[in-house]
């Protein structure tokens, strides 16, 4: 199906037109949604269970149910997937989730609600993103590449079955897509006592599918393509430490479907905004919300190299081909979250709104 075009546009430039396109997907609905996995672990931890909590697991769901739906049509094959195929890190998945779900908090977004408010004209989240970016990069290859290093080794797993959650109760793809559809559920019943608009509803659901569409995105040109080409989904910290190096640090752009993502995100974002008429410059007010954001923003860049992914890459790509560290990690996330929450905010710091019109900050 794709021979055509990567004859027409070359395997490099397809690629990286697919990440835009799939990022462009998710950043459009990310932000009509107002998806948002620190809000909604907000929600959950004061026992609110409101819109926000509604949207986070309709996407997630729409993810899960859609890919394990491509999977069980033959579709999509996701073993050689980097989450289930390649060893992993329990002691990267726990520690760094847990950071990663602190420093969401701190910075009032995950990574990828950074760049969706970044594109509506957030200074606060544009700053914090780049301080994220640099963070990832120096965990990876930099400075705290060591640290990085020490805490991965602790507690490994091979890849294969051992990386696939649920094969290790012995369920296949049927249990997988009843399970999803249990998430599925559960998003609309909250959806509902919410009163969630039906456009949010479908944003949402939209969202997710923008996983899926990169999943099947990928595998498709693995299948076309001459060269080996690793099957990905959306994610960010990877790619926003590699944009951001290569602007850095390169005069020539390596085309690909990981550099198409950030600016499609950023690019759909904008568009969502601006038809809406939310484009707005907000900056800090004081030295101390800046120091805030800052510190969450390098704790999640840590995080998430630690874990093997972001809020997106970990806690809905990776869950979404069950694998068994992005699953430990996105319950880090919570927890981590719920934590910081109780003892930052809910200790007499000013709380924010969570009502689903205003973006989140």
């Amino acid at each position: 199906m794709l021979t055509p075009i990567i004859d027409l546009l070359g395997e490099d430039r397809l690629s990286w037109l697919g990440g835009l396109l799939v990022g462009g997907l998710f950043g459009f609905f990310a932000q009509r949604s107002r998806f948002c996995l620190r809000a909604a672990a907000v929600e959950f931890s004061r026992g609110e269970g409101g819109p926000r909590l509604a949207v986070w697991l309709l996407t997630f769901a729409a993810a899960l149910v859609g890919t394990q739906g491509l999977v069980a049509l033959g579709w999509l094959d996701v073993s050689e997937a980097r989450q289930l195929a390649q060893q992993g890190s329990i002691s990267g998945a726990l520690l760094g989730g847990v950071m990663f779900g602190c420093g969401m908090i701190l910075a009032r977004g995950c990574a990828s609600r950074l760049l969706v408010l970044s594109a509506n004209g957030n200074l606060r989240a544009l700053l914090s993103g780049l301080v994220f970016a640099v963070t990832a990069q120096a965990s990876y290859r930099g400075l705290l590449s060591p640290a990085r290093e020490w805490v991965t080794n602790l507690w490994l797993v091979d890849g294969g079955p051992s990386r696939d959650i649920m094969a290790m109760f012995g369920a296949g793809t049927p249990e997988k897509l009843a399970f999803g559809a249990v998430w599925l559920i559960a998003g609309l019943s909250f959806a509902f006592r919410s009163r969630l608009p039906r456009r949010l509803i479908l944003a949402a659901l939209a969202a997710g599918t923008a996983v899926v569409a990169g999943w099947l995105f990928t595998y498709q040109l693995s299948q076309a393509s001459f060269a080996p080409v690793t099957l990905k989904s959306l994610t960010f910290s990877g790619p926003s430490a590699e944009l951001l190096m290569l602007v850095l640090n390169s005069a020539q752009l390596r085309l690909g479907f990981d550099l198409g993502i950030v600016p499609g995100v950023f690019l759909g974002s904008f568009l969502a905004a601006a038809h809406a008429h939310e484009l707005k410059l907000e900056g800090f007010s004081d030295g101390l919300g800046m120091r805030r954001y800052l510190l969450g923003a390098v704790l999640m860049g840590f995080g998430a190299m630690l874990a093997g992914g972001c809020a997106v890459g970990a806690g809905v790509t990776g869950a979404s081909v069950f694998a068994l560290t992005a699953w430990l990690v996105l319950g880090g996330m919570w927890l981590g979250a719920g934590l910081t929450d109780l003892l930052v905010d809910r200790a007499g710091m000013p709380q924010q709104t969570t009502s689903l019109p205003a973006a989140s900050r």
